[in-house]
């Protein structure tokens, strides 16, 4: 397969997330609406976390902590159709201990689709950066 799609596993490998191009996801055209690969890539890093043994929910409701995307850079490489089976990879590339930098890719069989780079923060209830909690800040520093 194509570069950055290695099996799921340690924290530092690609992980793999399998969706489909749904008639709400398309647009007149019949072509993926450039913003819902933004979806796909978010859903893919929801479950990626969750693989983490994070649970997002608890963080927010124990610690008033969320995870929030600071920035994107996309490229639309080919577009996807109505049907269409995509997977979407996410890979760690950069971490700090209050930032992370994500590859997150989107593919039809061997076709890379989209391409993105993602940062994401830790952020308090009030909406300031803040470090990643201790146990995810272990498994980032691992990457």
């Amino acid at each position: 397969m194509g570069q950055g799609r290695a099996a799921t596993g340690g924290a530092g490998q690609a992980h793999r997330f399998a969706c489909r191009v749904y008639y709400e996801d398309t647009d007149l055209a019949g072509i993926v609406y450039y913003a819902n690969y933004l979806k796909f890539i978010e859903r893919a890093r929801s479950e990626w976390v969750r693989t983490l043994g994070v649970d997002q929910r608890n963080m927010k409701q124990d610690q008033g902590l969320v995870f929030a995307v600071r920035r994107v850079e996309a490229d639309y490489l080919s577009p996807a159709r109505f049907d269409d089976p995509l997977e979407v990879t996410t890979r760690p590339v950069a971490a700090g201990p209050a930032r992370l930098v994500l590859e997150q890719d989107v593919w039809r069989g061997e076709a890379r689709l989209f391409a993105a780079r993602v940062t994401l923060v830790c952020l308090d209830a009030a909406g300031r950066p803040r470090r990643f909690p201790a146990p995810l800040a272990g498994l980032i520093s691992e990457m």
